[in-house]
Formats: structure tokens, C-alpha cells, sequence
């Protein structure tokens, strides 16, 4: 069975597809983008920027009934690889212990609404 997630704690999805999808064992989050869900606007700035985009997720992961201890995959989307230091940074504060998610990291050329950073991940339930 698959179940949408769906929350406004997080932005709402700017096309066709769910904030995340809820398997019998997993939860697929789409990528988030760094909305601000009560103001419906980017912000600015690589770190705002990230930490709103983990914020997002924490919400989805919650609307889930989940959390980021049960991350096990984690695409990070960067409009410029120069700011992965940063965005490393970030994500150690988000993720820690001896367990951490597998995970990527890939330069694109551009990312909706004009995003600096866009992450998507994958959990267990």
C-alpha cells in the first residue's frame, strides 16, 4: 500500500507530485526546496537556505510519523558546488551519531524558484 504525506508544515509541492510517500517500510520525501511555508517565499542565503530545507523535511518526516534518526538516503542538490562546505557543515548538525545516512552530493544547473540548495532523502518507518 502506498499512502501520500502531505502537511502544511512544509511548502506545498509546486507540481505534480507528493510532499512523500509512505510504503509498508519506507518513506520517499521529495525534494525540498528552502520555503518558508508560512510566508511562501525563498530564503535567502546558503545557510538560511539549508537549515529551512531540513526544516521542511523534519515536517514531512513528522507527517509521516518518522524523523531524521530514521534517514537512511540523502540526495543533496547544489545550484554551486562551492557552497557544499556550508551545506556540510548544516547537515552534521542535523545528522550525528555512529549510524549516518548514506548520501550524495551533485552540482546541477539550476533548481526551482532559483534555490542555492534542493535535498531529498529516503527512511525507514
Amino acid at each position: 500500500m502506498i499512502k501520500k504525506i502531505s502537511t502544511d508544515k512544509a511548502p506545498a509541492a509546486i507540481g505534480p507530485y507528493s510532499q512523500a510517500v509512505k510504503t509498508d517500510s519506507l518513506i520517499f520525501v521529495s525534494g525540498q526546496i528552502p520555503v518558508d511555508p508560512e510566508t511562501g517565499k525563498l530564503v535567502d542565503g546558503i545557510e538560511a537556505q539549508t537549515k529551512q530545507v531540513f526544516e521542511n523535511i523534519k515536517a514531512v518526516l513528522k507527517a509521516a510519523g518518522s524523523d531524521l534518526t530514521n534517514v537512511v538516503k540523502v540526495t543533496v542538490f547544489l545550484s554551486d558546488m562551492d557552497n557544499f562546505q556550508v551545506v556540510n557543515n548544516i547537515y552534521s548538525c542535523y545528522f550525528t551519531g555512529s549510524t549516518l545516512p548514506a548520501r550524495c552530493a551533485v552540482e546541477v544547473g539550476a533548481l526551482p524558484k532559483g534555490s542555492l540548495v534542493e535535498i531529498e532523502c529516503i527512511a525507514v518507518c
